[in-house]
């Protein structure tokens, strides 16, 4: 009998140290994060919300085009592709004003950003959404994990607006992916 209650114990003190060594959940929305929104350049296939306030039929949803506009009611094409999202309210505020809405107040938020890529040596590569606070190595759990011939000290990753890619170290410190990220995953050689 006497095996029984030690064996319980211990069970039972294992538990309780195991649950004291969990990791607290990462603030939803970073610092780092709150730097890549408000600095965040729109693109061609990010998803904006205009809101214009006291209009409903203008008020929508609203998708960046290949050419890096948005085409609104009333005012045609509006250049977003570049711009900031208070770049772009202060532009519809602008046109909407031109005699088509008395004093309008208009906000812009992003719905949905533009997706990253991850290619190479990954189980699925492919295109995936963006998600704030994403770290390369959960791009590359997102796309299956490394597959066999993986090396995983060769990781490239090239940014939205750049025209070449570097090398990145994901074990010296995590790095984030940021909306039209390509990421390369390298191949081993043996």
């Amino acid at each position: 009998m006497r095996p029984i209650v030690y064996f319980r114990a211990v069970i039972i003190a294992s538990l309780a140290v195991a649950t004291g060594c969990t990791q607290a959940e990462p603030p939803v929305l970073s610092a780092s994060d709150m730097a890549i929104v408000e600095g965040y350049r729109l693109g061609a296939g990010d998803k904006l919300r205009i809101t214009v306030y006291n209009e409903p039929n203008l008020t929508g949803e609203y998708s960046i085009t290949p050419s890096g506009t948005v085409a609104f009611p009333l005012i045609g094409a509006i250049k977003a592709g570049g711009q900031t999202i208070e770049q772009v309210s202060q532009s519809v505020t602008a046109s909407l004003a031109q005699g088509y809405v008395n004093n309008p107040h208009v906000s812009v938020e992003v719905l949905n950003y533009r997706p990253y890529y991850i290619l190479g040596e990954v189980v699925r590569p492919g295109e995936f959404p963006f998600v704030n606070g994403m770290t390369i190595e959960q791009a590359v759990a997102a796309a299956g994990g490394f597959s066999y011939r993986a090396n995983r000290n060769r990781i490239y990753i090239r940014r939205a607006r750049a025209t070449e890619e570097r090398t990145v170290v994901i074990r010296e410190q995590p790095i984030e992916v940021q909306p039209g990220d390509t990421i390369r995953v390298g191949e081993r050689y043996f």
